[in-house]
């Protein structure tokens, strides 16, 4: 493990000293952490849920007590003195309290009163604040009317209206579109040009790579603290792109991941991308001639799941179980054709249209609030139009919703389970609800249970579950009827690069078999994972093709290749300078 002392920086913001922290019989939560944080910086706490970061950021703020060791913040021991810490950081929670039936503006002036910041400073401190984050158009606005992106910028300018030496934000990117994302991530730059320390908590790798300074956790332990560009040069020259290659890249991928020397690989549009062990090459595809590989600088996630010692492979009992459906002549198994639908005077979504043919992934992308989870929505029967049709396996979903649900499985953005029911309770409602029953239902979840080994918490309740647990769990639900439809928004946010892995492993190779996807996803990698993408902004479809024909719609001199994520926002950015020319 590489050491958490920063030699060159001088008094640091924070130091850790053997800091241990446990929750009743559990394994540890926090075992023997060392390290530190300085001013002037981000600091990235990255991994995956469940690592302990929020436990870690609680003890910085004094809420909580290390069981050994010791936190220091700003020359201040948190056994000693608490308050004094308190009175000087800003803090952010992973769900911060604002309170959604109040307007911006009104959660202002409540979180002014408990900060105790003086009337006298409050006209400059707001304005100043709402410039920064451009909220000052929207004070009127309800916070829970607001879009994610906009609560997390509400969020901090509410912990920063007593400005903090040391900002600590829990995971402020989670459930947030790539252009807010960004948006908060110059936010926090200028910050810490005034010499502000930040910390930075994550489960995002490619905002890892983009810290000054990072401390990789995992299990409660700490595996890495250092610089990014540290982390990354582990794994040099050991990735590489696959191009040229033909047939199906899903069942490539798959192919791939279980030959010795792969530690792991992703879709990156038409090419794989490919993680080797020290020393390997890139095996050849069987069946390509034509396929080539091209060494292509490594990235922080490539660097992290080696150091977990690799993904999961590409078998996926799930997809082996699962029923074939056969093409039936390229007729789309989704149809949208003009969807609507307006709220009052609003249009959320207008005229929407596309086709998905059987075995296809397809993604809808937009910023936060633009109109896809209406889309989504709408097409899975869970809310009427207000004009245009949708289809579904060919029933319309005006007259015949109840028959389109029964072919498709849906997993929510935040997970239909029901908390207070067992994960084995959970199991049986959900096959009941899809007209399981009798010998299937019991052989359905035993077999669920089998592939995604919950046996061990079939009497957990569903709300205590990790992230990741909650996650297979949705899916295992989502499929016990073997659908040939699925409905999956935004699957995977919040959750680690392993687990993220074990998902796709399942949706490709479900995908091999005839199951037609939809999904939302902030994550601009997952969308390369998408046949086509329909980009909405503003509730209207601006862009439709594939994801390598979305990216080479960018590409110019000045950014000859570029990713996912540079296109989604060169795209975004193109239509509002259309409408306002």
């Amino acid at each position: 493990m590489t050491s958490g002392a920063d030699t060159g920086a001088a008094a640091p913001f924070v130091r850790l000293a053997g800091v241990f922290k446990r929750f009743g019989a559990a394994p540890p939560a926090l075992d023997s952490i060392n390290g530190v944080i300085a001013g002037g910086r981000i600091t990235g706490l990255v991994g995956p849920d469940g690592a302990g970061k929020t436990t870690l950021i609680r003890l910085m703020t004094g809420l909580m007590l290390p069981d050994q060791g010791t936190v220091e913040v700003l020359g201040f021991d948190t056994r000693k003195d608490p308050a004094s810490i308190q009175a000087a950081i800003g803090y952010m929670p992973q769900r911060f309290g604002l309170y959604e039936d109040l307007s911006v503006q009104e959660n202002l002036d409540l979180y002014a009163d408990l900060r105790g910041l003086p009337l006298s400073e409050r006209r400059h401190t707001f304005a100043e604040l709402l410039e920064f984050t451009d909220l000052a158009r929207f004070t009127t606005r309800l916070a829970g009317k607001l879009s994610g992106g906009m609560k997390q910028k509400l969020g901090l300018a509410c912990a920063l209206l007593r400005k903090p030496r040391l900002l600590l934000l829990d995971e402020p990117g989670v459930g947030v579109d790539p252009i807010s994302r960004r948006d908060l991530w110059k936010m926090v730059e200028n910050l810490t040009a005034e010499g502000i320390g930040v910390l930075w908590s994550t489960a995002y790798l490619d905002e890892a790579e983009a810290c000054d300074h990072v401390l990789l956790l995992n299990q409660g332990k700490l595996l890495f603290a250092g610089s990014p560009q540290e982390m990354t040069g582990r794994v040099e020259d050991r990735v590489f792109r696959l191009s040229g290659t033909t047939g199906r890249r899903r069942e490539r991928l798959a192919r791939l991941l279980d030959q010795d020397g792969v530690v792991d690989g992703v879709i990156q549009g038409e090419t794989i991308r490919l993680v080797m062990k020290q020393g390997r090459t890139p095996p050849l595809i069987e069946g390509s001639s034509s396929g080539s590989a091209t060494a292509t600088p490594p990235r922080f996630e490539d660097a992290f799941v080696d150091m977990l010692g690799g993904g999961p492979g590409g078998r996926s009992r799930l997809a082996e179980t699962q029923r074939p459906f056969a093409a039936d002549g390229g007729r789309p198994v989704i149809e949208a054709r003009g969807l609507t639908k307006r709220f009052g005077d609003f249009t959320a979504a207008d005229n929407i249209t596309f086709d998905i043919p059987r075995g296809e992934i397809f993604g809808l992308l937009g910023p936060n609030g633009a109109g896809k989870s209406t889309t989504f929505k709408m097409l899975c029967g869970l809310l009427k139009p207000t004009a245009g049709e949708g289809r579904v396996a060919g029933f319309d979903l005006r007259r015949d919703a109840a028959e389109a649900r029964n072919r498709l499985g849906y997993m929510a953005q935040k997970f239909s389970l029901y908390g207070d029911l067992s994960v084995l309770q959970n199991l049986n409602f959900f096959a009941g609800v899809y007209g399981l029953s009798g010998a299937r239902k019991r052989e359905r979840i035993e077999l669920m249970t089998e592939i995604f080994d919950f046996r061990a918490i079939h009497d957990m309740s569903a709300k205590d579950l990790p992230l990741g647990l909650k996650q297979r769990l949705a899916l295992a639900c989502a499929v016990l009827h073997e659908p040939e439809v699925l409905f999956l928004d935004e699957p995977t946010s919040g959750v680690d690069p392993i687990t993220r892995r074990e998902f796709w492993t399942h949706i490709n190779g479900l995908v091999e078999k005839g199951v037609t996807v939809l999904v939302t996803t902030h994550f601009m990698d997952e969308a390369e994972y998408c046949d086509r993408i329909s980009l909405i902004y503003r509730g209207r479809s601006i862009a439709l093709g594939s994801p390598d024909e979305m990216k080479a719609r960018v590409a110019d001199k000045d950014l000859p290749d570029p990713t996912m994520e540079d296109a989604f926002i060169a795209l975004v950015q193109g239509s509002e300078a259309k409408e306002a020319a």
